[in-house]
């Protein structure tokens, strides 16, 4: 991933300002005066949301070219605060009316408090971790045409039985700025991009599929630059989707019970994202409906897991500069050898629980309200060699990918299906196996980690956090994982 840049989001706010403000002839003193309506006396706190998002995707389909599309979005959103109430309204329109108007609507909804008032405003400055660049205008039609129509090729000549190839490219450049009654006046400027290749296989009358991809906050060049085996990464998706897809072409039926698990590292810390990742957000903890509401300090996990949710790795998918309330992204310590010291909070959630925000509070756009969600999260390194780790199992399950899955917050209790998964039988990789579900609890899988990999890794950048309706970009990763007495269930009794 590319390194940092020597920009700060202080040299970011200028151009925020510039793209968000100069075509509406908005003016930073006619922000200020709806700001400062917002704060009527029955309101603790308001801010503003500008946003403006363009955005373009392109999908390959049996080598043809099947989606070319590319759009603007652009609005406002006014949030005004008064004790656990929260008036909201947004508008499309980035003139004076139509700010004013959604101001006046959003503190017309909350009902009680004490009188505000409209803190100076202090630009934020914090280190910017992705150049402000704009991924569309970094190649022309006929380079990004190319990059699918390459990854057709690698996956088309990586085996003969490859049967289709579907490949999708995406960019994104969000311009964001927040004004603040607390004195908050930040921008960030965004970019985002993906590419996906999804195969299919055939063999003697079966048929499946698989995918890989990656991306990051950059350019398109990322997918031209070479990856750690010294290959450009648009080939090595296309031969790891194919690799996948063949390892399923030749699964077995899994086994059930309760078993010695393995996690490989990185992408399977999805796992950790929802079973755990979630019932650290603030807000369920406030509310108490989590099943780590109220416990920092105690032992939650066995004391060889420390997890964190980190927003400063440069140019990673789940980074953020500064998050959607304007605060710098940062790096939590969420769970330390084993026990509980600290929550993701965003500035409301944090203010009710008398602590400082983390840089959590994310939003899906303008048109929708900010909440604690995590960034990049992952566990650290351990100090056991992978292959010792695979070495101590004598029979059970090797999980390498991820599908997806549910958990309960509440609870705590998860379903979640692999990808890619292997038997274990005498401490080595046996046969592939398909049908294979891990079902449990957060905190008591956590408790039945005993051993931890030197290998930490972090996914290839292709993950989305769905919360509320709301969708976000994130990281996961973990190193190597035994997990013991975890609950399977397979294709077989």
């Amino acid at each position: 991933m590319a390194a940092a840049t020597q920009a700060t989001t202080t040299d970011t706010l200028a151009q925020a300002q510039d793209a968000l403000l100069g075509p509406t002839a908005l003016e930073s003193s006619q922000i200020a005066r709806v700001l400062g309506s917002l704060m009527r006396p029955n309101v603790d706190a308001a801010d503003l949301y500008f946003q403006r998002r363009r955005r373009e995707g392109w999908a390959l389909e049996d080598g043809i070219v099947r989606t070319a599309s590319a759009g603007v979005e652009q609005g406002v959103g006014a949030r005004a605060i008064s004790g656990e109430k929260t008036g909201f309204a947004y508008s499309e329109d980035l003139t004076l009316p139509a700010l004013t108007r959604a101001g006046d609507a959003a503190s017309a909804i909350v009902q009680a408090g004490s009188t505000g008032r409209v803190a100076a405003w202090q630009s934020t400055s914090a280190p910017s971790l992705y150049a402000a660049l704009d991924p569309a205008d970094g190649w022309d039609e006929g380079a990004k045409v190319a990059l699918l129509h390459r990854a057709d090729a690698a996956a088309r000549n990586a085996d003969d039985r490859v049967t289709q190839v579907q490949v999708s490219l995406a960019g994104v450049q969000d311009v964001v700025m927040v004004a603040a009654s607390d004195g908050t006046l930040a921008g960030d400027v965004r970019p985002l991009v993906r590419l996906t290749v999804t195969v299919q296989v055939a063999a003697a009358g079966r048929r499946e599929r698989a995918s890989a991809g990656g991306g990051g906050r950059c350019g398109y060049d990322f997918f031209v630059a070479d990856d750690e085996d010294g290959r450009a990464r648009v080939e090595g998706y296309a031969l790891e989707a194919v690799r996948r897809a063949l390892v399923r072409l030749s699964a077995e039926d899994a086994p059930a019970g309760t078993m010695s698990v393995v996690l490989g590292p990185g992408w399977p810390g999805v796992l950790l994202h929802e079973a755990v990742g979630h019932g650290l957000e603030g807000d369920f903890n406030r509310k108490g409906s989590s099943t780590y509401s109220g416990r920092v300090g105690e032992k939650v996990a066995s004391e060889l897991c420390t997890i964190v949710d980190d927003g400063t790795i440069a140019g990673r998918r789940g980074s953020l500069s500064m998050d959607d309330e304007g605060v710098p992204g940062g790096f939590n310590t969420l769970i330390r050898d084993g026990v509980l010291v600290g929550y993701m909070q965003d500035k409301h959630n944090a203010g009710l629980m008398g602590v400082a925000p983390t840089g959590n509070g994310r939003r899906e756009s303008f048109a929708h309200l900010p909440m604690p969600r995590m960034t990049n999260t992952y566990m650290l390194p351990g100090n056991d060699d992978p292959a010792a780790i695979l070495g101590s199992v004598d029979e059970g399950i090797f999980a390498a990918n991820f599908d997806g899955g549910s958990v309960d917050i509440t609870s705590g209790n998860f379903v979640f299906s692999a990808s890619e998964a292997y038997r274990i039988e005498g401490g080595r990789l046996g046969a592939p196996i398909k049908g294979v579900t891990l079902i449990g609890n957060g905190p008591d899988v956590l408790e039945k980690v005993s051993m931890v990999g030197n290998d930490l890794a972090l996914d290839t950048g292709i993950g989305v956090c769905g919360k509320n309706g709301q969708s976000v970009p994130v990281g996961v990763g973990q190193p190597t994982l035994r997990v013991d007495g975890l609950t399977v269930g397979g294709t077989q009794g």
